[in-house]
């Protein structure tokens, strides 16, 4: 008999792969498993019943059915136990895969209960998976708690579930989120300018002992600062810079009006760009901010 190729593919409807023959027509059980790992046999479905049927093997030698092998495509056939074996192996290494590109962080528990300890906020979080570390960040002198804390989680999907929702701890509602890094100049050469924040859209009735009660669950609060005439912003400042980035980019409302918080930056902006119709000019602003030591963010709503 002339050496002729056979049809095979691993799953029906997928394009088939030729593989050779030997002298005497039959095929070679690992001619068949160098192409298809972990091959321990053939099958084909009958063109009259549209049944499936197996290839006799015989110590690695597959016969061709009736003596002919046809113009039929054949099915590899797999272990059941290995074939599940490796799928769930290429599933886990999907998932490992993708965790290495999602690694979980360090998230920010703002309004915190003055007296929520370590203990509770493990508690707490472990409902929602496990957590490799928690934190209620302390005044060092006092050792009272400064009002926020940090979890970090071992899961990433753990870390996306809180981060989407709201808390309620020891009584009181709080909220987790990722600490924004983009401090910046700011930081690098004024540490301190780093825990003040601008709030803007701010409405003449809101006093510094409003906006100083609203920030304080959030975390100690050491000043509250309103320019005078008013100009519908105000600048606060945390005890920890940690908070006061926290809260940047976010939307409050405070006295039932919507604020908008962003970081407050050095004074080298232009301040005449931003209030060209400031009485005096630019230069009596920015004189009234340098004896206040604020400065105007590159931005504001």
């Amino acid at each position: 008999m002339s050496e002729l190729y056979i049809r095979v593919a691993e799953e029906e409807n997928e394009e088939p792969m030729e593989i050779p023959s030997e002298d005497d027509g039959t095929v070679l059980l690992s001619s068949v498993a160098a192409q298809f790992p972990g091959a321990c046999g053939l099958r084909y479905r009958n063109p009259e019943t549209q049944c499936m049927r197996g290839v006799r093997l015989v110590e690695g030698v597959l016969h061709p059915p009736e003596n002919d092998w046809g113009n039929l495509v054949y099915i590899v056939n797999y272990p059941k136990d290995n074939k599940r074996k490796m799928e769930e192996i290429d599933a886990a290494s999907v998932v490992k895969i993708k965790r290495g590109f999602q690694k979980t962080s360090d998230l920010i528990v703002l309004g915190l209960p003055w007296k929520t300890t370590e203990q509770d906020l493990k508690d707490y979080f472990s409902t929602f998976g496990e957590v490799i570390m928690v934190q209620v960040k302390r005044d060092a002198k006092t050792g009272n708690s400064k009002g926020f804390g940090f979890v970090r989680f071992t899961d990433y999907e753990t870390q996306t579930k809180v981060i989407a929702q709201r808390h309620m701890i020891d009584g009181r509602w709080c909220d987790c989120k990722l600490p924004n890094s983009k401090v910046g100049w700011a930081r690098l050469y004024h540490p301190m300018r780093s825990r003040k924040i601008f709030v803007g859209r701010c409405t003449e009735d809101m006093t510094t002992d409003d906006l100083r009660q609203y920030f304080m669950q959030y975390g100690e609060v050491t000043d509250v600062f309103i320019p005078k005439p008013f100009r519908a912003f105000a600048f606060v400042t945390f005890a920890d810079d940690q908070v006061a980035q926290a809260l940047c980019g976010e939307d409050l409302i405070i006295k039932g009006v919507s604020v908008h918080i962003s970081n407050a930056e050095p004074k080298h902006n232009n301040i005449h760009q931003l209030f060209p119709n400031f009485p005096g000019g630019s230069a009596s602003l920015a004189a009234m901010f340098d004896r206040s030591q604020y400065h105007f963010p590159s931005s504001h709503v």
